[in-house]
């Protein structure tokens, strides 16, 4: 019998599959995440039952993670809510993507003390360059360089222990040197809104053009991630687009 897991500081945390296909790691995930306390599954444009019986039958006891997982048709519409997100790679991406790929138990710290979510691409190619530019902060498990490619349930599995280890009683720990850092307070919608404006603004004034605009816009995302802006920056900087945006419009009028 299913019984709801209590609040805890891993409550806030969603754990969001990006096209995931197969049902029976689609219930794997479920079952994991209700074994190391995690209950917010979201998935998007999942390309599968998630409610089938082969996902029931590998959930077992967290049919209710299943249940309760929200579908969502897009990842923005996913990390809605949020104010952290740190996305799953398997290897490095040149390119506007950082290179400097963090360590399940260095990085996933930072996903406590606020709405946030991990993110896992498909099984068949994980997270592409677009989808990985809407999150902050970027995790690789260091495999065997022999057989270097995870199960999806595999890695939900290892980054739940890890987000579990976090949250442990000092005594419970192996090492209590995990700092766990201040909760940013900048919704990823209001990020994107920033995001959005920026890249109209730019074209507008020609610094970019629409064949540019997707690989220079990534390079901003994560100029700006690194920063962690506050509501009020962010607010600033928007208020610096209106103005850019009310100076062109007296221009084109004179």
């Amino acid at each position: 019998m299913s019984q709801t897991l209590p609040y805890t500081p891993l409550t806030p945390i969603r754990i969001v599959l990006v096209e995931p296909a197969g049902p029976l790691n689609v219930g794997s995930v479920a079952r994991v995440m209700k074994n190391m306390g995690l209950g917010q599954l979201v998935l998007v444009n999942p390309q599968c039952d998630p409610l089938g019986d082969e996902a029931k039958r590998m959930a077992v006891h967290a049919g209710d993670i299943l249940a309760g997982a929200i579908t969502v048709s897009s990842l923005p519409e996913a990390l809605i809510g949020c104010q952290r997100a740190i996305a799953t790679t398997a290897r490095s991406r040149s390119g506007a993507l950082p290179t400097d790929l963090e360590d399940p138990r260095t990085v996933l710290p930072w996903l406590l003390n606020c709405p946030s979510a991990l993110i896992f691409g498909p099984e068949d190619r994980g997270l592409n360059n677009d989808e990985l530019s809407y999150a902050q902060r970027f995790l690789r498990i260091r495999s065997s360089s022999v057989y270097p490619s995870l199960n999806l349930a595999q890695s939900v599995g290892v980054c739940c222990y890890e987000l579990r280890y976090c949250v442990l009683e000092p005594q419970e720990r192996v090492s209590n040197s995990i700092e766990i850092p201040p909760a940013s307070t900048v919704p990823l919608e209001v990020l994107e809104g920033y995001y959005q404006q920026l890249e109209a603004i730019l074209l507008k004034i020609g610094y970019v053009y629409p064949h540019t605009a997707s690989s220079r816009m990534k390079k901003f995302r994560r100029l700006y991630n690194r920063a962690n802006l506050t509501s009020e920056e962010v607010a600033m900087l928007r208020g610096i687009l209106s103005q850019v945006e009310w100076a062109l419009s007296v221009i084109s009028h004179q």
